[in-house]
C-alpha cells in the first residue's frame, strides 16, 4: 500500500477453546510488505481464567498480543474494549470459532484499495459437522455475504470485516449494550457507519471459514436468528414518521405473506421451500419489531 500499516485485529472470546485454532490462523497470514499486525484478544468472561492459555497461543504464532479483560458476557462491552485499544491504521474482525485464510488480511487490504473504501467485508464460509441434515449442508445455510440495496452496501457483520480506524474514530462509532446480549449490534453499527456517508465495500477473496455447531443446524435456530435479523432492520425503521413506520410494517408483512405462499408451493423442495420460510421469517421480524415487539435474545 505504498506506506508502513498496522493492522489491528479484534478477537471477542467468552469460554471457547476454539479461540487457539483462531489465533494460529492469525499467526500464520501472509502480510504484505510494510503491514504489521497485532491482535487484541477481550475476554468476556466473568474471570480471566482463559488469559493464560490465550497468552500462550499467542506466544507460540509469535503473535504480538493485547489481551484484555471484558467482563460482563455482552459481546458490545467486549467490541467496545477492543475500540478503547485500537493502535492500528486498520481494525480487523474475526470471530473467535473462525480460522482465516493465510491471505485474509492481505486480501482485505488490496479490496478496501481497489473499492477506495472506509470499510470492506469479506465471505464468511459454514464449514458442517458429520450429522448434518442434508438439505442445510446442501443449502448451505449459514454462510453469508454482504447484501446490497440499490447499488450500495449499508450494513455490515464483525466476524470478516476491516474498517479504517479514521472512519471509527471520526463518526465516534461505538457498539451498543442494550444489543450486546440480543444480537444486530454488529448491524447498528455498521448502519452508522454508513448514516456518517462512509463507504462499505467487499471482496470475495478475504476467505474465513466457520463451522456450524449441532445446535444451530436446524431450522428452528434459523429461523429465529432471520427473525432476529429482521428486527434490527425494523428498529431502524422506528426513526421513520408515524405513516413512513406503518407503511413499512406493511410492506414487510406483505413479503412475509409472499415468503409463505413460496414455501407452501415448494413444500416438497427441502432446500427451496425451507429459503423461502427463512426469508418469510426476516420480514415477520421487521414488521413485529416495527410494531412494537422487542427484540429477541440470541445471546
Amino acid at each position: 500500500m505504498g506506506q508502513a500499516v498496522q493492522v489491528d485485529v479484534g478477537v471477542c472470546t467468552f469460554r471457547r477453546e476454539s479461540v487457539a485454532e483462531t489465533l494460529a490462523s492469525l499467526g500464520a497470514q501472509q502480510l504484505p510488505p510494510g503491514v504489521t499486525l497485532r491482535v487484541i484478544v477481550a475476554d468476556n468472561e466473568p474471570e480471566p481464567a482463559a488469559e493464560p492459555r490465550i497468552r500462550a497461543a499467542a506466544a507460540a504464532h509469535g503473535l504480538n498480543l493485547a489481551y484484555v479483560h471484558a467482563p460482563a458476557h455482552n459481546i458490545s462491552l467486549a467490541r467496545n474494549a477492543i475500540l478503547d485499544h485500537l493502535q492500528g491504521d486498520w481494525l480487523a474482525f474475526i470471530d473467535d470459532d473462525q480460522l482465516a485464510a493465510p491471505d485474509w488480511i492481505a486480501a482485505l487490504l488490496a479490496g478496501a484499495e481497489r473499492e477506495a473504501c472506509d470499510a470492506v467485508l469479506g465471505p464468511v464460509t459454514a464449514t458442517y459437522p458429520p450429522g448434518t441434515p442434508r438439505w442445510i449442508a446442501e443449502g448451505d445455510f449459514h454462510s453469508f455475504r454482504a447484501v446490497r440495496v440499490n447499488g450500495r452496501i449499508l450494513k455490515g457483520y464483525s466476524c470478516n470485516c476491516l474498517i479504517r480506524a479514521e472512519a471509527i474514530r471520526r463518526a465516534g462509532l461505538r457498539f451498543d449494550p442494550q444489543l450486546g446480549r440480543m444480537g444486530g449490534e454488529d448491524d447498528d453499527f455498521f448502519y452508522r457507519l454508513t448514516d456518517a456517508g462512509y463507504v462499505i465495500g467487499f471482496t470475495q477473496d478475504a476467505h474465513v471459514h466457520e463451522p456450524v455447531p449441532a445446535s444451530r443446524a436446524n431450522l428452528p435456530w434459523l429461523l429465529r436468528r432471520a427473525f432476529r435479523s429482521g428486527q434490527s432492520h425494523g428498529r431502524r425503521q422506528l426513526r421513520r414518521t408515524f405513516a413512513g413506520r406503518i407503511a413499512q410494517m406493511g410492506l414487510a408483512g406483505a413479503k412475509s405473506g409472499v415468503c409463505l405462499l413460496g414455501a407452501a408451493a415448494t413444500a416438497f423442495f427441502p432446500i427451496r421451500g425451507r429459503k423461502w420460510l427463512v426469508r418469510g421469517a426476516l420480514h415477520a421480524g421487521a414488521a413485529a419489531r416495527i410494531a412494537g415487539v422487542q427484540e429477541l435474545q440470541l445471546y
